[in-house]
């Protein structure tokens, strides 16, 4: 069965608790990826994937989920600074629709505006690391960067009071 893509709050229902969240950054030449503690606090980042061939990559993730003990996706969706959606955001959505067809768990999108420019800026600010470096690092921190919103997004709804009804 195909699992569609959810908003955050219902993403947050379907996914059983104690599993973790995979944040994912797609790139047209990687995959950045990140991990959510079990409790959802905290994202780590974990690994850059080089693309290879659409299966190739999603058998990769197949593997990843079962080792990571994911149970969902959160994924960074390109907007425009104006906030439409450009032919970026139709390459990542078409991922996602193939991405949860190889894998049942449910996805969920989180806006990346300004994600790489805000990672290349910490790392260079404060890690002090040099453009070769970053290079290696930057997609799997804004993976993380990704996350780290959805998970505050979460929390965010968790701590606002059930409607009056």
């Amino acid at each position: 069965m195909t699992v569609s893509v959810l908003e955050l709050a219902a993403l947050a229902r379907a996914v059983p608790r104690g599993t973790r969240l995979l944040g994912i950054d797609v790139g047209t030449r990687t995959l950045g990826l990140a991990l959510s503690d079990a409790t959802w606090t905290i994202a780590t980042p974990v690994r850059t994937l080089a693309r290879t061939r659409l299966a190739a990559d999603l058998r990769t993730l197949s593997g990843l989920v079962g080792d990571l003990d994911a149970g969902g996706f959160i994924v960074g969706l390109p907007v425009q600074m104006d906030g439409r959606e450009g032919p970026r955001c139709q390459s990542v959505r078409q991922f996602v629709r193939d991405l949860t067809r190889a894998i049942d768990l449910p996805a969920a999108f989180w806006d990346e505006r300004l994600s790489t420019a805000a990672v290349e800026r910490t790392l260079i600010g404060e890690a002090d690391l040099g453009r070769k470096r970053r290079k290696h690092v930057v997609d799997r921190a804004a993976a993380a960067w990704i996350l780290q919103g959805a998970l505050d997004g979460l929390r965010n709804f968790a701590a606002e009071p059930a409607p009056d009804g």
